[in-house]
């Protein structure tokens, strides 16, 4: 019963916000309990509790798992976000829940040279071609020298194929294989090409979902003029790697969902039920194509 007495005095201590008891009040509340001098002291100790966090720390919501510096070819591990951002707050919606995933890191900069070897052409072997969740194109893994890394995988890929990169343009215009890999004034017009560069060495941006495959349309005085799949047109430094061929998986936009399910295990949520009216985008427009992008700082006119 004493025992039972003091918890209970002692729970108010911590819970309650008034003042703390004295000795003299827990010697009349608890006569049959004898409190020894370090039994004071620790009560008068006593402070007010803390109530736990309930929500998580954003920090979880930050994808360390881009920041990586060392590069593996290992699934990584993600953390769903929900299309919030950084701060808790959704800033694209339609997304959450889904199936886990875990990432495969893509090397998108194809002209990778080893130590003392940076100019020669070097061959790479793919190892497997398997499917990616994370991207609507499938991927490579193909190992060359003494590393592996993963490649977006072209249209007729296959395990046993070799693959070749080579930053060298010559005077003639190479035969190049699909998968090869070469700066696009190296290419002769009206190649199919593929994970296309806008400056040289900073990885390809371009043409990299599924099925999807550009053509280099002319070359002009050290730049190549490159037709996207949007029937754009992007003139880019004729260094600029791009990969033959047209990108994997080319059915993916035949593929049938077949109920709302198969989308909630792919993270898209439903949208609100809400009726929406139609304002001034419905319908077809015909409309000019947009005008030809430069990412190459040309002389101007006057200059010359």
């Amino acid at each position: 019963m004493a025992l039972s007495c003091l918890s209970r005095a002692l729970r108010s201590l911590s819970l309650s916000q008034t003042p703390l008891l004295s000795s003299q009040t827990l010697a009349k509340l608890i006569p049959d309990v004898q409190l020894t001098l370090p039994a004071l002291s620790h009560s008068t100790n006593l402070q007010l509790c803390r109530g736990f966090l309930t929500t998580a720390s954003l920090d979880q919501n930050q994808t360390k798992w881009k920041q990586r510096d060392k590069y593996t070819i290992k699934p990584i591990g993600m953390k769903k976000t929900g299309g919030r951002d950084h701060t808790g707050k959704v800033r694209t919606h339609g997304i959450g829940g889904g199936h886990k995933q875990r990432y495969r890191w893509v090397d998108f900069q194809r002209l990778r040279f080893e130590e003392g070897k940076e100019d020669q052409a070097f061959d790479e072997k793919v190892v497997e071609v398997r499917y990616d969740p994370c991207r609507s194109a499938d991927i490579a893994l193909v190992a060359g020298g003494s590393r592996k890394r993963w490649l977006i995988a072209t249209e007729n890929m296959q395990v046993g194929d070799l693959i070749k990169t080579s930053g060298v343009i010559g005077r003639m215009a190479v035969s190049a294989n699909e998968g090869d890999s070469y700066p696009l004034g190296a290419l002769p017009v009206g190649t199919l090409v593929n994970n296309l560069e806008l400056r040289p060495g900073s990885g390809s941006v371009y043409i990299r979902a599924a099925g999807t495959s550009g053509v280099l349309l002319r070359k002009v005085n050290g730049t190549a003029i490159v037709q996207l799949p949007s029937k754009q047109q992007v003139q880019v430094a004729e260094t600029c790697m791009v990969t033959v061929g047209r990108v994997s998986n080319v059915d993916h936009n035949k593929r049938i969902i077949g109920k709302a399910g198969r989308n909630r295990w792919l993270g898209i949520r439903p949208s609100s039920g809400l009726w929406k009216r139609k304002g001034g985008w419905a319908g077809r427009k015909i409309k000019p194509l947009p005008p030809m992008k430069s990412y190459v700082n040309l002389p101007s006119i006057s200059a010359a």
